[in-house]
């Protein structure tokens, strides 16, 4: 990518992880497979990141809703969570990554918010790339829990009602130490949000991708990355 490129390019990429459940029954392998091809693909888009430009990445790894989801997929889920965070600490670290996550944690066993915790701390001193997971995250339950928080305050008189604006409740919001995202991106063909970022994302460009998550490769994301980049971002504005 050119230097030209880099500079325009978003500084913020969200990504809807889809289809890794399909990419195994396509191999007549079981789901829990698919995801962890997904996982080990999350690491090439990482590294990918500094040479294009991309300052965050933030990935949505569980929704609110996927607790639907079969006992046996869940907990399996569950524990390649608890794998992936302890096996990639260290290459975190190495790398300069730094890693947060997003979400509703109280949901989530002890055993893996303390990672969720240790991974945060150890890579807090990393200055390189932002790696936001989103775990147990959904949209509306990110603003309610915000809501909540900011209601709390006003009725404890740290904040008058008047104060309230959409600048307040950002600082209220799971994400409020990041940039909204300039570009989201969605693999496997499905056209939709899925309850992610609904408030950061509002003036976020959209790419809808028919590769599914474990063969997104880090090609296709300097294509998408590149494209974003030759785009004319107003705003709502007019230029003159």
């Amino acid at each position: 990518m050119s230097q030209h490129s880099v500079d325009n390019a978003p500084k913020h990429v969200a990504i809807i992880m889809d289809g890794n459940g399909r990419w195994a029954k396509m191999r007549g392998r079981p789901r829990l497979f698919g995801h962890q091809a997904g996982a080990r693909r999350v690491r090439e888009i990482v590294r990918a990141c500094p040479d294009l430009g991309v300052k965050y990445l933030t990935i949505f790894a569980f929704s609110t809703e996927n607790w639907k989801r079969t006992q046996i997929e869940v907990a399996g889920l569950m524990s390649l969570f608890r794998r992936y965070i302890n096996k990639e600490m260290q290459e975190f670290v190495a790398e300069n990554v730094q890693v947060r996550f997003i979400g509703d944690r109280p949901r989530l066993d002890a055993k893996l918010r303390n990672l969720m915790d240790e991974a945060e701390a150890q890579t807090a001193h990393c200055t390189g790339t932002n790696l936001t997971i989103a775990l147990n995250y959904g949209g509306r339950d990110e603003v309610a829990r915000a809501t909540r928080l900011l209601a709390e305050d006003v009725a404890a008189g740290k904040l008058r009602p008047e104060e309230v604006n959409e600048e307040t409740l950002t600082r209220y919001l799971d994400t409020r130490v990041l940039p909204d995202p300039d570009l989201v991106i969605r693999t496997s063909g499905e056209a939709r949000i899925s309850n992610f970022l609904l408030w950061q994302s509002a003036y976020a460009e959209y790419e809808f991708v028919d590769t599914l998550w474990p063969d997104f490769s880090k090609e296709e994301f300097a294509r998408l990355t590149g494209a974003y980049s030759a785009r004319d971002r107003r705003f709502g504005a007019v230029k003159a």
